[in-house]
């Protein structure tokens, strides 16, 4: 283990081997990274008795946040908890699961197959693989941010034993509903974040307009790296809106979006990075491959069902809106089929991707019994019309668990862990800690 210290932390790289598939455990085996991180004003003795926070971060897809010192919640965490912040199986330094890494898997079977252990069930088989090797075999508190509450739920479903406490921010998933049930559901909330969007910034209609019909009569542009931007590609910039800065960050971008030159206005170079590095996938190609994979249960296909979904709500058809004269809809955490071809980081998993969509032999993820018998102290932050995760699913969810404690807020968007600095964790420590 490497040792090394930020500004108030002390950090150490821990690194830890699973099997791919728990039911098979003298199977493959792939590695884990964590990263442990202490107060620097804390003794060795102190040290050594402070009980553990686990973090699970959001996605599906993305590694443990890497803070530099003491940064949004952690300051709170580190007055209490020894924190381990894990980067989950594929994603950060863990065994890598990307275009580069998948065909030393074989072919576009056996790639999916290897892709169907990447969800909440593998996850938590996971942490309590390495738990024993971190707290020596005590429970741990566990902090679940967006999937990472998904993972918290499985968890509490399937082994609750090893939790001292269990604490969601903005996670709380449906139990028993399938991902058409969850775009059904999302598709409003974003037509509300949007309508906000176009209240706040109004010159953004004509602006969001403009950049569309520049697309649409090009087919696409081609960003850094390959990728084609389409008008839907475009409109998945609605993505920044489930974010507290997301608005005005998405207003900036649009505002900067045409440059004059010799050939007439084309889309300027900054603009055109800028999106390029919001839309890659690039850096976290499990989000999309497995993003609606972590909805599928009882032996139904997922079947890109954002796709179908929207079909649903003819007033996000680009086509139609351009051929009227009303405001553009921008989408928001969905993945289609189109980016397969629009993305190059993701263009050679077409295949695998869509073995995945088809695939029907998906166990369940929540014992719903078992969580109305909970006797694990839990807590959840749930964001008053959070954009990614559906606030009714969230509170029947709520409901079902015994003993939690929700609060609901609209201070916050679905990154409030993060935007609230300490405050969030400390609310959620305080709920669990009296009940």
């Amino acid at each position: 283990m490497t040792t090394y210290r930020q500004p108030g932390v002390v950090l150490t790289d821990r690194h830890f081997t699973v099997p791919l598939d728990h039911a098979r455990p003298d199977g493959e085996q792939i590695e884990l990274y964590a990263r442990e991180a202490v107060a620097s004003d804390k003794s060795d003795t102190a040290v050594a008795g402070l009980p553990w926070l686990l973090y699970l971060e959001g996605g599906p897809g993305f590694g443990a946040r890497r803070f530099v010192g003491r940064q949004a919640w952690l300051a709170r965490a580190l007055k209490e908890y020894r924190v381990l912040l894990l980067d989950q199986r594929g994603t950060g330094r863990s065994t890598p699961a990307n275009r580069q890494t998948l065909p030393l898997r074989g072919g576009p079977r056996e790639q999916a197959d290897y892709l169907a252990h990447f969800r909440a069930d593998s996850i938590v088989r996971d942490c309590e693989t390495i738990r024993p090797q971190v707290t020596g075999g005590g429970p741990w508190t566990v902090l679940g941010q967006s999937f990472g509450g998904f993972c918290v739920t499985r968890y509490l479903s399937s082994a609750p034993e090893g939790l001292n406490a269990a604490l969601f921010t903005g996670g709380l998933p449906s139990l028993d509903g399938h991902a058409d049930d969850v775009y059904r559901a999302a598709y409003p909330r974003i037509e509300r974040k949007v309508a906000a969007h176009y209240a706040r910034y109004p010159q953004d209609i004509a602006r969001a307009r403009r950049i569309a019909e520049h697309l649409a009569e090009r087919g696409h542009v081609v960003l850094g790296g390959g990728y084609k931007l389409t008008v839907e590609a475009f409109q998945s910039l609605g993505i920044l809106l489930g974010s507290g800065e997301g608005s005005h960050r998405l207003h900036y971008l649009l505002e900067n979006a045409f440059v004059s030159t010799a050939a007439g206005a084309e889309l300027a170079d900054g603009f055109k990075e800028a999106v390029h590095a919001q839309l890659s996938y690039a850096g976290n190609p499990l989000y999309a491959l497995v993003h609606e994979a972590i909805y599928g249960q009882d032996e139904r296909p997922t079947a890109w069902a954002a796709e179908r979904v929207r079909a649903e709500f003819p007033q996000f058809d680009a086509a139609a809106t351009l051929a009227g004269d009303g405001p553009l809809l921008f989408t928001g955490e969905s993945v289609h089929p189109w980016v397969l071809d629009c993305d190059p980081s993701l263009a050679p998993l077409r295949e695998a991707a869509e073995l995945l969509a088809a695939r029907t032999d998906w166990p369940r993820l929540y014992d719903a019994d078992l969580l109305a018998a909970n006797e694990v102290p839990a807590a959840a932050a749930v964001y008053h019309d959070d954009m990614y995760v559906d606030t009714a699913h969230s509170l029947r969810t709520a409901h079902t668990i015994k003993g939690l404690r929700p609060w609901i807020t609209n201070e916050y968007e679905h990154d409030g862990l993060r935007a609230g600095g300490p405050h969030v964790l400390d609310h959620l420590l305080d709920l669990v800690h009296d009940a």
